[in-house]
């Protein structure tokens, strides 16, 4: 693979399952990437290194994911210029709300683009727009992907009204 231009971090492999739909929408669009365990709060040297030296490899978007308290995603943004995209894990007491929280309300000065709980896939669809920006390429692959998507809606959309709801859903269920 290319040199990365986007790292998937998250805090711990239990994290994986949910940050794999980013990954694979980045396979799927042809962009290079990589993926990291990286917790802030148990490796914080690890963080600190990663963080500081992800733009002089490439990297030019980082995702990270992170439960719980969440402090991943803005611990990064503090340390690097990269623009970082948080992804809130689900967690079992609080359903995910305190990653978001924890997440979303960072200080003035310190921006992280936020995705909904367990939202990965839509943060490599934005990591995709931005790396579009400046490659015509991946900019590209985007408007195929969201006119795929569109694609998929009308043939709903026409299965459902030439069938009838209760065909369509004894056909699709």
């Amino acid at each position: 693979m290319d040199k990365p231009l986007v790292s998937v971090i998250m805090g711990s492999d239990s994290d994986l399952p949910v940050m794999k739909e980013a990954l694979d929408l980045l396979k799927e669009l042809e962009i290079p990437y990589e993926e990291r365990i990286v917790s802030a709060h148990r490796t914080p040297e690890r963080m600190y290194i990663f963080a500081k030296e992800a733009e002089e490899r490439g990297v030019q978007v980082i995702i990270a994911g992170a439960g719980g308290a969440a402090h991943l995603p803005g611990m990064v943004a503090s340390l690097s210029a990269l623009p970082v995209i948080g992804v809130p894990i689900k967690s079992k007491n609080l359903q995910g709300v305190d990653s978001l929280h924890s997440i979303v309300q960072m200080p003035p000065g310190i921006p992280v683009a936020t995705m909904a709980i367990n939202g990965s896939k839509n943060a490599g669809i934005f990591a995709a727009k931005i790396l579009g920006l400046k490659d015509p390429g991946i900019l590209q692959r985007v408007k195929d992907y969201m006119e795929a998507l569109e694609d998929q809606v009308e043939k709903k959309a026409k299965d459902l009204e030439s069938m009838g709801y209760e065909a369509y859903l004894n056909k699709k269920f």
